[in-house]
């Protein structure tokens, strides 16, 4: 090149020219302004939830997850937003877009830390959606409008010490009819938000039937007791406990009288399925913008990072894959709130953008280097909060299997 061509190509490239500084691109992982297709009332919502995140969350989070508790004053702060009413009526119908603002919401959450979104999606996705779906009119007025207002917080016990995906076939917690109420024995493991909800929705199997009911047992209820998990490496905000069912009895009206057995927790699954798709994309944009921020202003060898090849590489491969999950799940959502969702698309989401996202946060945290494992960075949290994600609503290996049954025609589970 001459050097006319060689002085073109530099402006186009954006280097030389004037002399002037040029002022940075911001930190924004939505490269393709997927996120202009939202309603106003969609956009709306996600800006409240940005806010309040940036506001009440990040400068608490760090302190919090240190000492593996969730602050539990931003319930009521949660309470002002008005979120679960943006999803779920009274009656336990879903609001028209509920998939995609539930979506949002999600996304917006975890950019800044994942915990939270978890404590919403157990309380909207699981808790309450076990008894929209599985309770009676009567029960659903009981409980419902509470948890809409946030004034009682609900957990899920499904998973087992012995049985976390093997839950559907090989339930150990059981549930036997006595006089006018039923008698629970048995263990679950890793339910969030019980060491301080109002009540857990608890799962059993019945010793006569066999058949897979629901209950609501109350904290407090005699035989029932909840040991708090500690020692987690992730998602230490998220209270996860250790439930113990020793006799524990409660009245028939208690139990979910709608539930139609399992076919009632897979269709509570498959809602969350698709929320913690929307966790994987949330912490792997928020995981990218920080590094992007990061490599604009640090400098090393007399430049800033990011004026480096090998940095930009990982930056670009890390918005790609960002893209790609963030265009997957929001047609995930409109399939949803379309009615034409089935298992092995959300199964397909779930692994696809938790993979996607260990990889996105594994080359975000290279980024920061050392300073990339000191919590102040923010970098770390996503991190290792993606090995939950990873492995929680069905492992990646299980969902694969939901995805290679549906395509093939052939089931390969034992």
């Amino acid at each position: 090149m001459n050097d006319k061509q060689l002085m073109q190509l530099g402006r186009a490239l954006g280097v030389g020219g004037s002399g002037k500084k040029r002022e940075l691109p911001a930190a924004d992982g939505d490269a393709y302004d997927y996120l202009e297709l939202l309603t106003d009332e969609q956009a709306e919502v996600a800006a409240q939830v940005n806010r309040f995140m940036r506001a009440e969350v990040a400068p608490i989070m760090n302190d919090y997850w240190s000492r593996d508790e969730f602050p539990r004053e931003l319930i009521g702060k949660m309470r002002e937003l008005d979120l679960l009413r943006r999803i779920w009526n009274e009656d336990g119908t879903r609001r028209p877009d509920a998939a995609m603002m539930e979506g949002v919401i999600t996304l917006e959450a975890c950019r800044v830390d994942v915990s939270t979104a978890v404590f919403f999606g157990v309380h909207s996705g699981l808790a309450a959606a076990s008894i929209a779906l599985g309770a009676s009119d009567e029960q659903k007025a009981r409980w419902l409008p509470d948890m809409l207002d946030l004034r009682r917080i609900g957990a899920f016990g499904l998973t087992e010490p012995e049985g976390g995906s093997q839950v559907s076939q090989g339930m150990r917690t059981t549930c036997r009819r006595d006089g006018d109420g039923w008698v629970l024995n048995g263990e679950k493991k890793w339910i969030g938000n019980s060491t301080f909800s109002d009540f857990t929705v608890i799962w059993a199997r019945d010793e006569e039937t066999d058949e897979v009911r629901g209950f609501v047992v109350e904290a407090g209820t005699p035989g029932y007791r909840v040991e708090k998990i500690m020692g987690k490496i992730a998602l230490r905000m998220v209270e996860n406990g250790h439930i113990y069912l020793e006799d524990c009895r409660v009245a028939d009206e208690f139990r979910l009288h709608a539930t139609r057995g399992w076919d009632t927790v897979s269709d509570v699954l498959g809602l969350a399925r698709s929320g913690v798709a929307w966790q994987g994309v949330g912490c792997a944009m928020g995981a990218y913008e920080l590094a992007l921020a990061y490599a604009q202003e640090r400098r090393q060898f007399g430049k800033r990072i990011g004026e480096f090849q090998l940095i930009q590489n990982h930056l670009v491969l890390m918005l790609g894959d960002v893209t790609a999950m963030l265009g997957m799940v929001m047609r995930l959502s409109h399939l949803a709130d379309e009615g034409g969702l089935v298992d092995a698309q959300a199964s397909l989401a779930k692994v696809h953008t938790a993979a996607r996202c260990r990889d996105v946060v594994a080359r975000a945290r290279e980024i920061f280097g050392g300073n990339g494992i000191l919590l102040e960075y923010g970098v770390a949290k996503h991190f290792v909060d993606t090995e939950a994600i990873y492995s929680y609503e069905g492992t990646n290996e299980i969902n694969t299997l939901v995805v290679g049954r549906a395509i093939t025609g052939l089931s390969a589970f034992v």
